[in-house]
Protein backbone atom coordinates (compact mmCIF):
# COMPACT_ATOMS: atom_id res chain seq x y z
CA UNK A 1 0.00 0.00 0.00
CA UNK A 2 1.65 3.71 -0.74
CA UNK A 3 1.83 6.21 1.29
CA UNK A 4 -1.08 8.13 -0.54
CA UNK A 5 -3.57 5.61 0.15
CA UNK A 6 -5.69 6.15 2.93
CA UNK A 7 -5.68 3.01 5.25
CA UNK A 8 -8.63 2.05 7.52
CA UNK A 9 -8.56 3.23 10.91
CA UNK A 10 -9.77 0.07 12.25
CA UNK A 11 -10.19 -3.57 10.79
CA UNK A 12 -12.75 -4.19 8.19
CA UNK A 13 -15.16 -6.97 7.91
CA UNK A 14 -16.19 -7.77 4.23
CA UNK A 15 -19.07 -6.20 2.52
CA UNK A 16 -21.52 -9.38 2.75
CA UNK A 17 -20.85 -9.52 6.90
CA UNK A 18 -22.18 -6.09 6.98
CA UNK A 19 -25.92 -7.32 5.03
CA UNK A 20 -26.32 -9.92 7.73
CA UNK A 21 -29.13 -8.65 9.60
CA UNK A 22 -28.70 -9.88 13.36
CA UNK A 23 -30.50 -13.02 14.10
CA UNK A 24 -33.14 -12.09 17.20
CA UNK A 25 -35.26 -14.46 18.62
CA UNK A 26 -38.66 -15.12 20.02
CA UNK A 27 -39.56 -13.03 22.61
CA UNK A 28 -39.79 -14.91 26.41
CA UNK A 29 -41.05 -12.26 29.26
CA UNK A 30 -44.46 -10.49 29.31
CA UNK A 31 -44.25 -6.72 30.04
CA UNK A 32 -46.25 -6.03 33.17
CA UNK A 33 -48.24 -9.38 33.30
CA UNK A 34 -48.34 -11.20 36.89
CA UNK A 35 -48.41 -14.95 36.50
CA UNK A 36 -47.35 -17.77 34.81
CA UNK A 37 -45.89 -16.85 31.57
CA UNK A 38 -46.82 -19.48 28.82
CA UNK A 39 -43.43 -18.90 26.04
CA UNK A 40 -44.93 -20.54 22.82
CA UNK A 41 -42.43 -18.61 20.41
CA UNK A 42 -39.36 -21.06 20.47
CA UNK A 43 -41.08 -24.33 19.26
CA UNK A 44 -39.56 -25.73 23.01
CA UNK A 45 -40.99 -29.01 24.02
CA UNK A 46 -43.56 -28.71 26.27
CA UNK A 47 -42.53 -32.46 27.73
CA UNK A 48 -39.33 -31.42 28.49
CA UNK A 49 -36.27 -33.25 28.34
CA UNK A 50 -35.83 -37.04 29.41
CA UNK A 51 -35.28 -37.83 32.80
CA UNK A 52 -32.78 -40.43 31.27
CA UNK A 53 -31.24 -37.54 30.25
CA UNK A 54 -31.62 -34.90 33.00
CA UNK A 55 -29.57 -37.17 34.54
CA UNK A 56 -26.49 -38.46 32.69
CA UNK A 57 -25.94 -34.53 32.19
CA UNK A 58 -25.81 -34.27 36.23
CA UNK A 59 -23.46 -37.07 36.12
CA UNK A 60 -21.17 -35.26 33.81
CA UNK A 61 -20.48 -32.58 36.85
CA UNK A 62 -17.81 -34.56 38.35
CA UNK A 63 -15.49 -34.20 35.20
CA UNK A 64 -16.44 -30.45 34.23
CA UNK A 65 -12.26 -30.27 33.77
CA UNK A 66 -11.24 -32.82 31.91
CA UNK A 67 -11.75 -32.30 27.86
CA UNK A 68 -14.69 -33.84 26.08
CA UNK A 69 -13.72 -36.56 23.27
CA UNK A 70 -13.10 -34.31 20.30
CA UNK A 71 -14.66 -36.89 17.94
CA UNK A 72 -18.08 -37.32 19.96
CA UNK A 73 -17.77 -41.47 18.95
CA UNK A 74 -20.04 -42.49 21.81
CA UNK A 75 -22.88 -39.65 20.74
CA UNK A 76 -22.14 -40.57 16.89
CA UNK A 77 -22.39 -44.60 17.64
CA UNK A 78 -25.69 -44.10 19.67
CA UNK A 79 -27.09 -42.17 16.81
CA UNK A 80 -25.50 -44.29 14.50
CA UNK A 81 -27.61 -47.29 16.92
CA UNK A 82 -31.33 -45.55 16.56
CA UNK A 83 -31.25 -44.26 12.61
CA UNK A 84 -29.44 -47.35 11.13
CA UNK A 85 -26.51 -44.92 10.13
CA UNK A 86 -22.77 -45.58 9.49
CA UNK A 87 -21.31 -43.54 12.84
CA UNK A 88 -18.65 -42.76 10.41
CA UNK A 89 -20.34 -40.73 8.02
CA UNK A 90 -21.84 -38.31 11.55
CA UNK A 91 -20.57 -34.77 12.18
CA UNK A 92 -21.74 -33.59 15.65
CA UNK A 93 -21.84 -29.96 15.89
CA UNK A 94 -22.66 -27.03 18.97
CA UNK A 95 -26.56 -27.06 17.47
CA UNK A 96 -27.31 -27.90 13.97
CA UNK A 97 -26.99 -23.96 13.62
CA UNK A 98 -23.01 -24.47 13.60
CA UNK A 99 -23.19 -27.47 10.93
CA UNK A 100 -25.39 -25.49 8.11
CA UNK A 101 -22.96 -22.52 8.81
CA UNK A 102 -20.03 -24.68 8.04
CA UNK A 103 -21.37 -26.26 5.17
CA UNK A 104 -21.71 -22.66 3.31
CA UNK A 105 -18.14 -22.18 4.34
CA UNK A 106 -16.75 -24.94 3.13
CA UNK A 107 -18.47 -25.36 -0.08
CA UNK A 108 -19.54 -21.26 -1.07
CA UNK A 109 -16.48 -19.00 -2.04
CA UNK A 110 -17.48 -15.17 -2.69
CA UNK A 111 -19.76 -14.66 -5.55
CA UNK A 112 -20.73 -18.17 -5.00
CA UNK A 113 -24.80 -18.24 -4.99
CA UNK A 114 -26.78 -20.34 -2.21
CA UNK A 115 -30.62 -21.12 -2.25
CA UNK A 116 -33.13 -21.09 0.21
CA UNK A 117 -36.78 -20.53 -0.14
CA UNK A 118 -38.65 -17.45 0.74
CA UNK A 119 -40.45 -18.34 4.19
CA UNK A 120 -36.78 -20.46 5.08
CA UNK A 121 -34.89 -20.07 8.26
CA UNK A 122 -33.14 -16.81 8.69
CA UNK A 123 -30.06 -18.50 9.79
CA UNK A 124 -29.39 -19.94 5.87
CA UNK A 125 -28.63 -16.62 4.41
CA UNK A 126 -26.67 -15.60 7.71
CA UNK A 127 -24.14 -18.78 6.94
CA UNK A 128 -24.30 -17.83 3.17
CA UNK A 129 -23.68 -14.07 3.64
CA UNK A 130 -20.93 -15.03 5.99
CA UNK A 131 -18.98 -17.37 3.73
CA UNK A 132 -19.23 -13.99 1.03
CA UNK A 133 -21.68 -15.89 -1.00
CA UNK A 134 -24.95 -14.46 -3.10
CA UNK A 135 -28.29 -14.88 -0.96
CA UNK A 136 -30.84 -16.42 -3.89
CA UNK A 137 -34.29 -16.66 -2.81
CA UNK A 138 -37.07 -18.75 -4.26
CA UNK A 139 -40.87 -18.23 -4.32
CA UNK A 140 -42.93 -20.82 -2.33
CA UNK A 141 -45.94 -22.37 -3.57
CA UNK A 142 -49.07 -21.97 -1.13
CA UNK A 143 -46.10 -21.84 2.04
CA UNK A 144 -44.30 -24.79 0.39
CA UNK A 145 -41.37 -26.10 -0.88
CA UNK A 146 -42.02 -25.01 -4.85
CA UNK A 147 -38.77 -27.97 -6.39
CA UNK A 148 -39.36 -26.54 -9.95
CA UNK A 149 -38.73 -22.88 -8.90
CA UNK A 150 -35.91 -23.91 -7.01
CA UNK A 151 -34.20 -25.69 -10.11
CA UNK A 152 -35.29 -22.50 -12.48
CA UNK A 153 -32.94 -20.89 -9.78
CA UNK A 154 -29.92 -22.84 -10.26
CA UNK A 155 -27.41 -20.84 -12.40
CA UNK A 156 -23.34 -22.41 -12.91
CA UNK A 157 -22.37 -20.21 -9.32
CA UNK A 158 -25.13 -22.26 -7.33
CA UNK A 159 -23.11 -23.93 -4.51
CA UNK A 160 -25.36 -24.89 -2.07
CA UNK A 161 -29.20 -25.34 -1.68
CA UNK A 162 -30.50 -25.30 1.69
CA UNK A 163 -34.10 -26.75 2.75
CA UNK A 164 -35.94 -26.87 5.73
CA UNK A 165 -37.79 -29.86 5.66
CA UNK A 166 -40.64 -29.68 7.64
CA UNK A 167 -39.97 -25.96 6.96
CA UNK A 168 -39.59 -23.26 10.02
CA UNK A 169 -42.10 -20.72 10.18
CA UNK A 170 -44.92 -22.24 7.78
CA UNK A 171 -44.96 -26.28 9.56
CA UNK A 172 -45.40 -27.23 5.72
CA UNK A 173 -43.11 -30.37 4.38
CA UNK A 174 -41.96 -31.86 1.02
CA UNK A 175 -42.72 -35.28 0.23
CA UNK A 176 -40.11 -37.82 -0.15
CA UNK A 177 -40.68 -37.95 -4.07
CA UNK A 178 -40.28 -34.35 -4.56
CA UNK A 179 -37.01 -34.20 -2.40
CA UNK A 180 -35.58 -36.81 -4.44
CA UNK A 181 -37.04 -35.09 -7.69
CA UNK A 182 -34.98 -31.88 -6.25
CA UNK A 183 -31.98 -33.93 -5.77
CA UNK A 184 -31.89 -35.12 -8.82
CA UNK A 185 -32.37 -31.79 -10.56
CA UNK A 186 -29.41 -30.38 -8.68
CA UNK A 187 -25.92 -30.23 -10.30
CA UNK A 188 -23.70 -33.20 -8.99
CA UNK A 189 -21.77 -30.18 -7.78
CA UNK A 190 -24.46 -28.15 -5.92
CA UNK A 191 -24.42 -29.48 -1.94
CA UNK A 192 -28.56 -30.13 -1.17
CA UNK A 193 -28.77 -29.59 2.89
CA UNK A 194 -31.85 -30.67 3.57
CA UNK A 195 -32.56 -29.34 7.51
CA UNK A 196 -34.76 -31.78 9.62
CA UNK A 197 -34.87 -30.16 12.74
CA UNK A 198 -38.45 -30.75 13.20
CA UNK A 199 -38.34 -34.38 11.30
CA UNK A 200 -39.25 -36.47 14.83
CA UNK A 201 -42.34 -34.95 14.71
CA UNK A 202 -43.94 -35.93 11.08
CA UNK A 203 -46.36 -38.24 10.86
CA UNK A 204 -47.67 -37.89 7.38
CA UNK A 205 -47.04 -41.51 5.35
CA UNK A 206 -45.06 -39.46 2.45
CA UNK A 207 -42.39 -38.12 4.58
CA UNK A 208 -39.40 -39.96 5.08
CA UNK A 209 -35.62 -39.06 7.13
CA UNK A 210 -34.19 -38.04 3.59
CA UNK A 211 -31.04 -40.29 4.57
CA UNK A 212 -31.30 -43.14 1.78
CA UNK A 213 -30.70 -39.89 -0.16
CA UNK A 214 -27.50 -39.01 1.33
CA UNK A 215 -25.98 -42.76 1.57
CA UNK A 216 -26.96 -42.54 -2.13
CA UNK A 217 -25.37 -39.52 -3.72
CA UNK A 218 -22.34 -37.17 -3.28
CA UNK A 219 -24.16 -33.94 -2.34
CA UNK A 220 -26.72 -34.57 -0.10
CA UNK A 221 -26.53 -33.71 3.71
CA UNK A 222 -29.65 -33.79 6.59
CA UNK A 223 -28.99 -31.91 9.42
CA UNK A 224 -31.24 -33.03 12.62
CA UNK A 225 -30.62 -30.86 16.48
CA UNK A 226 -31.09 -31.79 19.54
CA UNK A 227 -32.98 -28.92 20.94
CA UNK A 228 -36.56 -29.13 19.50
CA UNK A 229 -38.17 -33.01 20.46
CA UNK A 230 -35.39 -33.99 22.99
CA UNK A 231 -35.56 -30.85 24.76
CA UNK A 232 -31.62 -30.17 25.04
CA UNK A 233 -32.48 -26.39 23.35
CA UNK A 234 -29.89 -24.97 26.02
CA UNK A 235 -27.08 -27.34 25.39
CA UNK A 236 -26.66 -26.72 21.59
CA UNK A 237 -26.37 -30.15 20.04
CA UNK A 238 -26.92 -31.40 16.72
CA UNK A 239 -25.51 -33.63 14.02
CA UNK A 240 -25.47 -34.65 10.38
CA UNK A 241 -25.24 -37.48 8.61
CA UNK A 242 -23.25 -36.73 5.09
CA UNK A 243 -21.00 -38.59 2.15
CA UNK A 244 -17.60 -39.09 3.75
CA UNK A 245 -16.02 -36.87 1.85
CA UNK A 246 -18.04 -33.88 2.93
CA UNK A 247 -17.59 -35.43 6.90
CA UNK A 248 -13.67 -34.79 6.50
CA UNK A 249 -14.11 -31.56 5.20
CA UNK A 250 -16.55 -30.97 8.53
CA UNK A 251 -13.92 -32.50 10.40
CA UNK A 252 -11.04 -30.31 9.14
CA UNK A 253 -12.46 -27.36 9.88
CA UNK A 254 -14.90 -27.62 13.08
CA UNK A 255 -13.39 -26.69 16.32
CA UNK A 256 -11.90 -29.82 17.75
CA UNK A 257 -13.67 -29.99 20.96
CA UNK A 258 -16.99 -28.19 19.41
CA UNK A 259 -19.82 -30.62 21.44
CA UNK A 260 -19.59 -30.64 25.17
CA UNK A 261 -19.24 -33.81 27.31
CA UNK A 262 -22.47 -32.73 29.36
CA UNK A 263 -24.43 -32.20 26.26
CA UNK A 264 -22.97 -35.19 24.73
CA UNK A 265 -23.58 -37.81 27.85
CA UNK A 266 -27.51 -35.99 27.98
CA UNK A 267 -27.65 -36.79 23.98
CA UNK A 268 -27.10 -40.18 24.30
CA UNK A 269 -29.77 -40.81 27.16
CA UNK A 270 -32.09 -38.86 25.06
CA UNK A 271 -32.15 -40.30 22.10
CA UNK A 272 -31.92 -43.44 23.79
CA UNK A 273 -35.00 -42.79 25.94
CA UNK A 274 -38.00 -44.07 22.49
CA UNK A 275 -40.69 -43.83 25.39
CA UNK A 276 -40.22 -40.23 25.87
CA UNK A 277 -40.17 -39.04 21.91
CA UNK A 278 -42.92 -40.97 21.69
CA UNK A 279 -44.86 -39.30 24.13
CA UNK A 280 -43.77 -36.44 22.77
CA UNK A 281 -45.05 -37.61 19.47
CA UNK A 282 -48.37 -38.31 20.68
CA UNK A 283 -49.02 -35.04 22.75
CA UNK A 284 -48.17 -33.01 19.88
CA UNK A 285 -50.30 -34.59 17.24
CA UNK A 286 -53.11 -34.32 19.51
CA UNK A 287 -52.36 -30.61 20.22
CA UNK A 288 -51.61 -29.67 16.67
CA UNK A 289 -54.58 -30.91 15.37
CA UNK A 290 -57.33 -29.80 18.18
CA UNK A 291 -55.36 -26.29 18.25
CA UNK A 292 -55.54 -25.66 14.61
CA UNK A 293 -59.36 -26.43 14.88
CA UNK A 294 -60.01 -24.07 17.71
CA UNK A 295 -58.13 -21.05 15.77
CA UNK A 296 -59.81 -21.92 12.11
CA UNK A 297 -63.40 -22.13 14.45
CA UNK A 298 -63.21 -18.74 15.47
CA UNK A 299 -62.11 -17.09 11.41
CA UNK A 300 -58.76 -17.60 11.25
CA UNK A 301 -56.53 -18.89 8.67
CA UNK A 302 -53.92 -21.78 9.96
CA UNK A 303 -51.35 -23.21 7.31
CA UNK A 304 -51.46 -27.06 8.13
CA UNK A 305 -48.45 -28.59 9.95
CA UNK A 306 -46.70 -31.35 10.29
CA UNK A 307 -44.33 -29.70 12.81
CA UNK A 308 -44.80 -28.66 16.48
CA UNK A 309 -45.95 -25.49 16.70
CA UNK A 310 -48.27 -23.87 13.47
CA UNK A 311 -48.31 -20.97 11.69
CA UNK A 312 -51.64 -18.72 12.18
CA UNK A 313 -52.75 -15.59 9.92
CA UNK A 314 -54.55 -12.47 10.34
CA UNK A 315 -56.29 -9.95 8.80
CA UNK A 316 -52.47 -7.63 8.51
CA UNK A 317 -50.00 -6.86 10.18
CA UNK A 318 -51.92 -4.39 12.52
CA UNK A 319 -54.35 -6.92 12.91
CA UNK A 320 -51.36 -9.25 13.82
CA UNK A 321 -49.63 -6.89 15.80
CA UNK A 322 -52.51 -5.97 18.05
CA UNK A 323 -53.28 -10.05 18.67
CA UNK A 324 -49.47 -10.57 19.71
CA UNK A 325 -50.35 -7.80 22.23
CA UNK A 326 -53.57 -8.93 23.50
CA UNK A 327 -51.77 -12.65 23.84
CA UNK A 328 -48.46 -11.50 25.82
CA UNK A 329 -51.40 -9.11 28.00
CA UNK A 330 -53.17 -12.64 29.08
CA UNK A 331 -49.19 -14.42 29.70
CA UNK A 332 -49.11 -16.04 26.17
CA UNK A 333 -46.29 -15.64 24.25
CA UNK A 334 -46.45 -16.19 19.91
CA UNK A 335 -43.35 -15.22 17.82
CA UNK A 336 -43.69 -12.37 15.32
CA UNK A 337 -42.90 -13.71 12.14
CA UNK A 338 -42.18 -10.43 10.35
CA UNK A 339 -38.53 -11.03 9.59
CA UNK A 340 -39.93 -13.92 7.64
CA UNK A 341 -41.93 -12.12 4.95
CA UNK A 342 -44.65 -12.79 6.88
CA UNK A 343 -45.64 -9.55 9.04
CA UNK A 344 -49.43 -10.89 9.34
CA UNK A 345 -48.93 -14.32 10.97
CA UNK A 346 -47.83 -15.37 14.19
CA UNK A 347 -46.03 -18.47 15.01
CA UNK A 348 -47.45 -20.75 17.19
CA UNK A 349 -45.44 -23.62 19.40
CA UNK A 350 -47.55 -26.75 20.72
CA UNK A 351 -47.42 -26.36 24.68
CA UNK A 352 -48.47 -27.84 27.60
CA UNK A 353 -52.20 -28.69 27.94
CA UNK A 354 -52.49 -25.84 30.73
CA UNK A 355 -50.99 -23.49 27.72
CA UNK A 356 -52.98 -24.96 24.92
CA UNK A 357 -55.99 -24.94 26.52
CA UNK A 358 -55.39 -21.26 27.56
CA UNK A 359 -54.69 -20.22 23.95
CA UNK A 360 -57.90 -21.69 22.56
CA UNK A 361 -59.58 -19.13 25.09
CA UNK A 362 -57.53 -16.55 23.88
CA UNK A 363 -58.40 -16.58 20.52
CA UNK A 364 -62.18 -16.88 21.58
CA UNK A 365 -61.68 -13.74 23.05
CA UNK A 366 -59.57 -12.21 20.54
CA UNK A 367 -62.26 -13.25 17.86
CA UNK A 368 -64.50 -10.96 19.88
CA UNK A 369 -62.67 -8.07 19.59
CA UNK A 370 -62.48 -8.51 15.95
CA UNK A 371 -66.30 -8.75 15.72
CA UNK A 372 -66.95 -5.76 17.71
CA UNK A 373 -63.95 -3.68 15.89
CA UNK A 374 -66.13 -4.64 12.29
CA UNK A 375 -69.19 -3.68 13.78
Amino acid sequence: MSSSETRPSRPQPHASVLAIDTYVPGKSKAQGFVGTIHKLSSNETPLGASPLAKAAFQAAVDKLEVYPDGTARALREAIGSVHGLDPACIVCGAGSDELLALLASIYCEPGDEGIFTEHGFLVYRIAILAAGGVPVVVPETNFTLDVDAVLAAVTPRTKIVYIANPNNPTGTYASSGEIARLADGLPPYTLLVIDGAYAEYVTASDFDSSFALVAARHNVVVTRTFSKIYGLASLRLGWCFAPAAICDMLNRVRGPFNTNDPAMRAGIAAIGDREHTRLSVAHNEKWLGRLGAAIRAHGFVVTPSVANFMLVHFADPTEAQAADAFFTARGLILRAVGAYGLPQCLRLSVGTAIANELVITAFAAFAETRTAARG
